[in-house]
């Protein structure tokens, strides 16, 4: 029997087509929709979106939903931003994805983030006041953008209003994912 303690949650993946940590996007996506999370990938553009593994083995190809550009930011409960250093890099130039980090913290909805995917809320400037974890190379953007890095499989903050969800790799996902669960199940 399926566990649907998420139902009638929205859950926005932003992503570039080509980059993206396969498991850091694949595995949340599949997560939450087996909870009854409805989940949307939202790309660069329509063309499929590449994984990588480790940031340079091809990993699997996963259709995106919906571009950036037609995403309606507002509809949705929690922001999820995968990493790859090589997508977090890129999407942080996308200023459609800039865009949607400050609307969900503005708002006080939930934000989860992962490895290198903090790197755009580095540049949305949404950190100042908050505790984070990523991939440990992130961690200086993190202290300059004004948050506090922490090195913890998960981190949870809740300053400044907002929730935000982070881990450090794809090794985190459990913690990462069980987390995201607790904190989203509970504004269910």
């Amino acid at each position: 029997m399926a566990d649907n303690t998420l139902n009638g949650r929205r859950v926005l993946a932003v992503v570039t087509n080509y980059g993206v940590e396969q498991d850091e996007l694949v595995v949340p996506v599949q997560h939450l929709r087996s909870r009854g999370a409805r989940v949307d990938v939202a790309a660069v553009s329509a063309e499929e979106i590449r994984t990588l593994v480790g940031d340079k083995d091809p990993g699997k190809t996963v259709d995106a939903d919906l571009t950036l550009a037609e995403a309606d930011t507002s509809s949705y409960d929690l922001l999820l931003v995968p990493g790859g250093t090589v997508n977090a890099d890129s999407l942080r130039l996308e200023e459609s994805a800039v865009a949607a980090v400050r609307s969900f913290a503005e708002s006080g909805r939930k934000v989860a983030a992962i490895c290198h995917g903090p790197w755009l809320l580095v540049e949305a400037d949404v950190l100042d006041g908050k505790t984070l974890t990523s991939y440990a190379s992130v961690a200086t953007d993190i202290r300059n953008a004004k948050g506090t890095w922490v090195d913890k499989p998960v981190m949870h903050c809740g300053a400044n209003g907002w929730d935000l969800i982070t881990s450090r790799t794809p090794d985190d996902l459990d913690d990462f994912l069980r987390k995201i669960d607790d904190v989203l199940g509970a504004a269910a």
